[in-house]
């Protein structure tokens, strides 16, 4: 399960098993959600985290798109 960073208390990561399109799962605490990054961001699903919490994740997501793409691909060799 690479992580790719934390930040504010959520971890950005994907699992070593995902599949496309590219997505981040974020995780913090026992909540997690799931965002699509290509070609543009938007919430695929979320168990437990707040609205607040959500709106931040997808800012953050945002912010670092490209880092995430880029690690996907050399991750998966795409």
């Amino acid at each position: 399960m690479p992580t790719l960073f934390i930040v504010f208390g959520f971890r950005f990561m994907f699992y070593s098993n995902d599949h496309e399109p590219i997505h981040v799962h974020v995780i913090k605490g026992d909540a997690e959600a799931r965002f699509q990054v290509l070609p543009d961001v938007c919430l695929l699903d979320n168990h437990g985290l707040k609205p607040a919490e959500l709106k931040l994740a997808e800012s953050l997501v945002e912010e670092n798109k490209e880092t995430i793409v880029s690690n996907w691909k050399n991750f998966f060799n795409k």
